[in-house]
């Protein structure tokens, strides 16, 4: 199944992608941690029930999941040839290469939808990059998962941009949380696919700028796989329903580049991969500086 959340007027509606229409759930149904809490069966019969459809063409497409009850859950250097490629790029925040994987977390305000614009703002950053991703949506709630069952969790698959904010990447002690937050920058989408209908390993994960490849890359290359992340992340920690993990991006970003190039007011970053579909996204300029008085060295 391909599951959507769109905006319709003033509402927000959840609905399964039937062609090139989207078949809409009872406003009743919840939604979508809701309706992955009710399992596939139960949606099935939701959706057998339903006579409200939406042409995909012109649908404002919002985040696939809108309710949080913790950050988004982020995996940094999952590709070895993306963590190869920053070193000695890293403004003097060198590490040796992670034995396990390296997670972090963004807050859920800086996520949109998959045609919506990226808020862009040089008072704000200097250094925006882009970062194509898949993302693993959690289904069953579980802690201190074996690795061998983690997929039981799994609920679904989407894609991402991972738009990072290099110097505020550095200027906080060296934690990514504030280079990876600021509002409206990351999209996720443009459905939640669920684990049935995806190969995992064999996604072709692709990233353009303004028409040029950037990454390319197959989840298989990632360094550590989806069981290794849940075991790893749910490590004496509890995942819950409707929890989002992003699992890396591979070589190829703006930060790495020789000479570097960072993203401008106008650029247009399209990430598709197999089965998942596509972000396209444009990056326009936005007030997010406002009243502050803080100064970036």
């Amino acid at each position: 199944m391909k599951l959507a959340c769109v905006k319709v007027g003033d509402m927000e509606r959840t609905g399964i992608v039937r062609g090139n229409q989207i078949v809409f759930f009872p406003v009743s149904s919840g939604d979508m941690v809701d309706l992955i809490k009710l399992g596939l069966g139960k949606l099935s019969e939701l959706e057998a029930a339903s006579n409200e459809t939406l042409p995909i063409e012109g649908a404002h497409f919002l985040p696939p999941i809108r309710r949080f009850r913790r950050d988004v859950l982020c995996t940094g250097w999952n590709y070895w040839d993306h963590f190869e490629e920053g070193i000695g790029k890293r403004d003097g925040q060198e590490v040796e290469r992670p034995i396990a994987p390296t997670f972090f977390n963004k807050a859920p305000n800086a996520l949109i939808g998959a045609r919506e614009d990226i808020a862009f703002d040089l008072r704000i950053s200097q250094k925006w990059d882009y970062e194509g991703e898949i993302a693993i949506i959690i289904g069953k709630e579980g802690r201190s998962i074996p690795s061998d069952r983690a997929v039981d969790h799994v609920f679904g698959y989407a894609l991402a941009n991972d738009v990072s904010q290099r110097d505020l990447q550095r200027r906080h002690g060296g934690q990514w949380f504030k280079g990876k937050s600021i509002d409206r920058s990351t999209p996720l989408g443009p459905y939640l696919v669920t684990a049935d209908e995806i190969d995992l390993p064999s996604v072709r994960l692709e990233t353009f700028v303004n028409g040029e490849k950037r990454q390319d890359a197959y989840a298989k290359q990632m360094a550590f796989n989806v069981g290794q992340l849940i075991a790893e992340l749910s490590f004496g920690m509890t995942l819950y329903p409707g929890d989002v993990i992003l699992t890396g991006t591979p070589s190829g970003i703006g930060m790495a580049r020789d000479p570097q190039v960072f993203l401008k007011n106008g650029d247009e970053i399209v990430v598709r991969g197999t089965g998942l579909g596509e972000l396209r996204n444009r990056v326009v300029e936005t007030d997010l500086y406002g009243n502050s008085d803080v100064a970036l060295a």
